[in-house]
């Protein structure tokens, strides 16, 4: 049995035990689960019978954690698809007290990006495609959620949304960030004109999110922002997911989508999700800033957080139609300390991971080797970057500010009071990303060059 076992409360082991009816032979964590740990958990029942589980656990209360987002919220809506036409794991047990969900461990692969095959590709994407729609035709009154009502309407659920999502982010305690203030003053003054259709909205759906073999999908996960909404509002989400692990030609799985559900797709509807969607991972991140967790996947919260706010303001530019141009790279000399840098990750690539059998610690070490990078290359390039950016506030603002954050939080309060357009705003913001992409170039990888798909 892995040494993972002890990582875990003995109370919340004999639950598991318990409440699958047997006993365990083999409790493993393994990497990803987002901000949930991940465990595979194998219990053998009194006639032999071998139950393959799958433990989903979060440490943190809900106090702690800050949004409403619980297991025990989420189990919900796996519940509401039982005997449905959407294929999820049945759920073993909730635990009373503990922020816990076991269920059944359903078979497949998650990365949708390692196949290969470009005709299994297009199988396992036209496939999720039709769950969609499955999804979204399940009645809503399934879901007993006590602050959603499917008789609210759609515009009333959407502004319901925004304040839920406001609320995590100014009650998070942080410092306000420019780029959230510019973004949610906009979705709120451009929710879309529609009524319908009211559906269950997965959240965060897409590529990376679902378990896939033979050419079909096996399991739909991760409901953990579910709620009532726009179906749009999943397509965005798609679309969001599609940057990360690229999902085969958007238009010809929208088409998919139409075909099953009967529903048009809507691309403008498309763009204004994409920067609701984008604006709730950036509040996400924005809130764990407050109060980090220096043994979560700070590598990986790097690379993809950076990634998403370079996406927001995209989807922004893209929905008002501003031409976002990016500067060239600055130049800079090398440190005396850059030789220690990759001295550190060098050990790591040819001795930490090949000596190690952990799927768990491999990941990790990948994550701390990001890390790396980032500091040796924010090491050169930092402070030429901030300079750009100062001289940049100077020129739209028309004083140079003391430092690049209160510059932008100028050139955002004096935006939204009607003073300088957003087109201006908007520039300004992608130049200062596009120095932070540098920085980090190296540790996000193909990630650093990848773009949403064209609408």
């Amino acid at each position: 049995m892995s040494e993972n076992r002890s990582a875990l409360d003995p109370a919340l082991i004999e639950w598991v035990a318990e409440t699958a009816g047997g006993r365990i032979v083999d409790i493993d964590r393994r990497p990803g689960g987002g901000r949930r740990e991940a465990w595979v958990v194998d219990v053998e029942t009194e006639d032999g019978t071998l139950l393959p589980l799958f433990l989903r656990y979060d440490r943190l209360v809900p106090e702690q954690r800050g949004d409403p987002f619980t297991l025990h919220r989420e189990a919900q809506f796996y519940r509401a698809f039982e005997d449905s036409p959407v294929p999820v794991p049945r759920i073993v047990g909730v635990h009373p007290t503990e922020q816990a969900i076991l269920s059944e461990r359903v078979p497949g692969q998650a990365w949708f990006s390692r196949i290969r095959d470009e005709d299994e590709r297009v199988s396992v994407a036209s496939d999720f495609m039709r769950i969609l729609a499955e999804m979204h035709r399940v009645d809503p009154h399934r879901l007993q959620l006590t602050d959603r009502n499917p008789e609210s309407g759609l515009r009333q659920l959407v502004a319901h949304e925004i304040d839920t999502w406001e609320t995590i982010y100014r009650g998070a305690g942080a410092k306000a960030d420019p780029l959230i203030e510019l973004a949610l003053a906009w979705v709120k003054q451009n929710i879309p004109d529609s009524d319908g259709p009211v559906v269950i909205v997965q959240g965060d759906t897409g590529p990376g999110n679902f378990l896939f073999e033979d050419g079909k999908v096996t399991a739909v996960l991760d409901l953990e922002l579910g709620h009532l909404g726009d179906p749009h509002d999943d397509l965005a989400w798609v679309t969001t997911r599609a940057v990360q692990e690229p999902f085969t030609d958007i238009h010809d799985r929208f088409r998919d989508y139409e075909r099953a559900s009967g529903i048009t797709v809507d691309l403008d509807r498309v763009r204004y999700y994409r920067v609701l969607a984008e604006l709730r991972i950036v509040i996400l991140g924005h809130g764990g800033s407050v109060h980090p967790d220096p043994l979560s996947e700070v590598g990986n919260a790097l690379a993809y957080g950076l990634l998403h706010r370079r996406l927001l303001i995209e989807a922004l530019g893209d929905v008002l139609d501003i031409e976002l141009t990016p500067p060239e790279d600055v130049d800079a000399e090398s440190t005396e300390r850059e030789w220690l840098y990759d001295a550190a990750l060098e050990q790591i690539r040819h001795i930490i991971v090949p000596r190690s059998e952990d799927a768990f610690v491999i990941q990790r070490s990948k994550g701390l080797a990001r890390i790396l990078k980032y500091l040796r290359d924010a090491d050169r390039y930092a402070d030429r970057v901030s300079e750009r950016d100062l001289h940049d506030l100077e020129g739209v603002l028309g004083t140079r500010p003391d430092t690049v954050a209160d510059g932008t939080a100028a050139l955002v309060e004096r935006h939204l009071a009607g003073e300088i357009p957003v087109a201006g705003v908007l520039n300004v913001l992608f130049r200062q990303i596009a120095g932070r992409t540098q920085q980090l170039r190296s540790a996000m990888g193909v990630l650093a060059d990848r773009h949403f798909d064209a609408l």
